[in-house]
């Protein structure tokens, strides 16, 4: 008979699993299979669970109706782009942004929010983004690896911006409703947008990267004018996404696959996409969603094991007997978030340190909601943050620039996102402000 352990102390049958997984990684292993093996030596090695444990897991935990939305969304955004929807965004952002100085990076910086409220995903929105703007950014003057550290940064609203794939990910494995968590993440989404775009704004004034000079009301209306009347239809396909959710009429699964319908009745409509395109497409949103999907299945099992071990009531117990000071537990949450952001994928890290750091949560008083959109948060800024930040990499293969070039001049947005983030952590108001009573 296994027997679940009440006591908080860990031994080699944790510590040696934790040692091979960092093993793997540093070898080059995929994430999924460093995981999954961690998985089978912990549950060897403590003889906590049964083994045949980790073959149920696998299927049980995928088998839910929400991760149905995840290749939902990524074909979403694909589609976009094929089609060529997502330059109707980009008109419609150097437009609004036409009055100021540094328009076009500031636009730069609110098509990646855009494309982030449709495809859920940051990897998909730097890729897309980038292949559209780093070459205009610099045309009109920024250095190219600054250009590439303000698409990093702005893509990093695809999981802070609903609809995204993390909330629907973290809300599986803490047992809260993606749409909830959807309603509760736009605010401090778009203050991470706004804080991107203040910074940009600032830097290109100190810099002078972009010309250009104010113009008049009138001309800037008329500049908005065109290019929603080029391509407002584009807009109808986040429009869907956010009043399908948001009314409550749609949930996040269903709002992905109305989604994918319009674009797709959208781009035979205007002659932008074929029945050729679909072969490629659908291999392209398969292969993202290979990644994704493989890393959950192998993490649930994980969570199980390590539930049973104590490792989050020994987490909390280590941590509460450093210090039971909540601002500073809270701060040493984010420092952890950050770190594990900047080494390892959003999936796993959520799958993995979500049940560990929740029971602290709890411990301090912290409302639920409010932990996972700081905590998605947090892990957003590990995106921009080296060793192996996920968007440094992308638009690095883009361009061929140098990682630690980019890195270095994304420092500004990191600093900014972080002032964000701790707001998030300190001022519950912030996420719930958009969330019935009950949620407060």
């Amino acid at each position: 008979m296994w027997q679940l352990h009440q006591e908080t102390s860990l031994g080699w049958d944790f510590y040696g699993p934790v040692i091979l997984f960092a093993a793997l990684i540093a070898l080059g292993v995929p994430v999924w299979a460093a995981i999954g093996l961690s998985t089978v030596a912990m549950l060897l090695a403590s003889d906590i669970l049964p083994l045949s444990l980790f073959g149920e897991a696998l299927f049980d935990g995928i088998d839910a109706f929400a991760l149905t939305a995840i290749p939902l969304f990524i074909l979403t955004g694909d589609v976009l782009v094929r089609t060529g929807l997502s330059r109707r965004f980009l008109d419609v952002a150097e437009a609004l942004t036409s009055w100021t100085r540094g328009g076009f990076g500031s636009a730069t910086v609110l098509v990646c929010g855009m494309f982030s409220a449709i495809s859920g995903s940051d990897a998909a929105g730097a890729a897309a983004v980038g292949r559209m703007t780093i070459d205009r950014l610099v045309e009109s003057g920024y250095p190219r690896a600054y250009a590439c550290a303000l698409v990093a940064s702005g893509a990093c609203t695809g999981i802070l911006i609903p609809p995204s794939i993390a909330y629907i990910i973290i809300g599986l494995v803490l047992g809260i409703s993606a749409a909830t968590l959807f309603q509760a993440a736009l605010i401090p989404g778009i203050m991470i947008l706004g804080a991107i775009l203040v910074t940009n704004i600032v830097i290109n004034r100190r810099h002078a990267y972009e010309g250009g000079g104010a113009i008049s009301v009138r001309e800037w209306l008329s500049n908005v004018g065109r290019a929603l009347a080029r391509g407002w239809y584009a807009f109808i396909v986040p429009g869907i996404i956010f009043y399908g959710i948001f009314s409550g009429r749609l949930t996040p699964t269903e709002a992905g696959a109305t989604a994918v319908t319009v674009t797709v009745a959208m781009g035979f409509l205007l002659g932008t996409l074929r029945l050729a395109d679909f072969p490629a497409m659908m291999v392209g949103s398969a292969k993202v969603s290979g990644v994704i999907l493989p890393i959950i299945a192998m993490s649930l099992p994980l969570a199980q094991t390590m539930a049973a071990l104590g490792v989050p009531q020994g987490f909390v117990s280590s941590v509460t007997g450093f210090t039971d000071d909540p601002a500073t537990l809270i701060l040493m949450m984010i420092l952890i978030l950050i770190a594990a952001g900047c080494v390892m994928e959003t999936t796993p890290n959520i799958v993995i340190l979500a049940p560990i750091l929740k029971p602290l949560a709890d411990e301090i008083g912290m409302n639920e909601i409010q932990f996972c959109v700081m905590m998605i948060t947090a892990l957003g800024v590990g995106f921009i943050t080296p060793p192996l930040g996920l968007n440094l990499f992308v638009v690095s293969g883009l361009t061929g620039e140098s990682i630690l070039r980019i890195a270095w001049r994304a420092v500004p947005f990191v600093l900014t996102m972080l002032i964000v983030t701790l707001l998030i952590a300190y001022v519950p108001e912030v996420s719930t402000a958009l969330l019935p009573e009950i949620y407060r």
